[in-house]
């Protein structure tokens, strides 16, 4: 490991904290979309699409950062963005589900479903 003393070039500073501001405004953003918008449908994007953006920009930011101060390639940060990007769709999708369902039973105005029920009858011809 390096020193914690070690100054970085002016130009790693700026770049990494433009990356973590960045990241972090995209936080606020989607913190902002659940305030502002009014249904489940509408709220359910702005955290899995900005939370996961954000999350990028602070992961570029640390692989920056570490790389010039080991003077090598810090692939590890990378596995976080990763596990977000893989973990963040997964949730959202079944959570939009289970709230379409639920949408449907009560009668409310969503669009229809897009599996076909066969009727026990017609599985016979």
């Amino acid at each position: 490991m390096s020193d914690a003393g070690v100054a970085l070039p002016l130009w790693v500073e700026i770049v990494v904290a433009a990356a973590v501001l960045a990241g972090a405004a995209l936080a606020l953003l989607g913190s902002l979309g659940l305030l502002r918008l009014s249904t489940f449908f509408e709220r359910v994007h702005m955290p899995a699409i900005v939370a996961t953006l954000g999350c990028w920009c602070v992961t570029w930011g640390t692989v920056l950062f570490f790389s010039v101060q080991q003077g090598e390639l810090a692939v590890f940060a990378l596995l976080t963005a990763v596990f977000i990007a893989i973990t963040v769709p997964i949730p959202t999708i079944f959570l939009m589900r289970a709230a379409l369902f639920r949408a449907r039973q009560m009668g409310k105005a969503v669009p229809p479903s897009v599996s076909r029920v066969v009727p026990p009858d017609a599985q016979d011809s």
